[in-house]
């Protein structure tokens, strides 16, 4: 008995000394510049970490949790994933609480964390923008427009003066000429700390992601019209409204042989954007020279930057991913 307990004892030591199993990899890096090298090692690889969703998108990390938080829309759910328990349902419904069916994409969309932690959803069925208290219960944010209903949120991101910018196309409704759109114009707003709602333009026919500069002097703002492909750099006044565009980079003539559209994107703190487009993650240092592109493969939906900052999360249509990079995230 003692000569199998000890058996046993050396067999579970061997297995906790073992490393984790490899986990599966999709896509490739495909490098135009010499400078991507100093941002994406020699050997990065993409790895899956969970499948199986219908269409994923809005990925934020938590730090305090150590796990991610991301959107599954046609599902109307946010899931949890961490490397410890892998892949949970976190919250359902997630952004249409209606009876009946509502439309392809009723749930949730980005999600991003406040100044004090809580969960902040563009919610594409009730068209709002939400805050998940602390003691469970949502508060509405934002749901209109001089009194005419949002379109269906879509992506959103915070000024460090605590002002929320966010888009709204209409891709949460039930059809993009759906009567019950309320607004014939697809805006760009700031809903400043005080509450007031401000249109900064309503010239780009499908904002969709969009992202702030380190200094944030710029705004990026993704155009997910297939004619017109493009993520335009906006200059922020000092009062906080917006600049005339111009457009950063055009990716329209990729649009025919590669999945995907502009969409969401992030920024690390030297200022390179990550973003989501045509055939994956584009890859533009802040003077707009593209270097490179993280082909998944995939429609990707977005990205975020999670774990002590330096791991670029991916949304890639029904798969969640992640690749290691030699630089972080801004912010971190």
């Amino acid at each position: 008995m003692v000569k199998i307990l000890l058996l046993l004892s050396l067999a579970a030591i061997a297995m906790a000394q073992m490393p984790p199993p490899a986990r599966p990899t999709m896509g490739r890096v495909l490098r135009e510049n010499p400078l991507l090298d100093q941002l994406l090692a020699a050997d990065a690889q993409v790895q899956v970490l969970a499948s199986g969703m219908a269409w994923s998108e809005g990925p934020v990390w938590v730090k305090d949790g150590k796990y991610l938080l991301f959107s599954d829309i046609p599902n109307n759910s946010v899931m949890k994933w961490s490397e410890a328990e892998g892949l949970s349902l976190f919250l359902k419904p997630s952004g249409y609480t209606g009876t009946g069916p509502y439309s392809r994409e009723p749930g949730s969309n980005a999600l991003i964390l406040d100044s004090e932690g809580r969960l902040i959803s563009c919610e594409h069925g009730d068209r709002r923008i939400s805050v998940l208290t602390k003691g469970g219960g949502k508060r509405t944010l934002v749901d209109n427009y001089q009194g005419k209903r949002l379109n269906s949120p879509n992506d959103l991101v915070y000024k460090s003066n605590g002002d929320l910018y966010f888009t709204d196309p209409p891709y949460g409704l039930p059809s993009q000429d759906s009567p019950l759109r309320e607004m014939d114009f697809c805006g760009v707003f700031r809903l400043a700390k005080n509450g007031v709602m401000t249109l900064l333009t309503k010239e780009m026919t499908r904002p969709n992601g969009l992202a702030f500069s380190p200094d944030e002097r710029t705004l990026y703002v993704a155009n997910s019209d297939p004619a017109h492909a493009v993520w335009m750099a906006f200059p922020v006044n000092a009062d906080g409204t917006l600049g005339n565009g111009r457009v950063f980079a055009d990716v329209t003539a990729m649009v025919k042989d590669h999945p995907g559209l502009p969409d969401g994107m992030k920024v690390d703190r030297g200022g390179n954007l990550f973003a989501a487009g045509p055939g994956g993650i584009h890859v533009y240092a802040a003077d707009g020279k593209r270097l490179g592109r993280i082909d998944t493969g995939q429609r990707t939906a977005n990205c975020n930057w999670g774990e002590d900052g330096s791991t670029l999360y991916i949304a890639a249509d029904s798969y969640l991913c992640r690749i290691r990079t030699k630089t972080k995230g801004n912010g971190w």
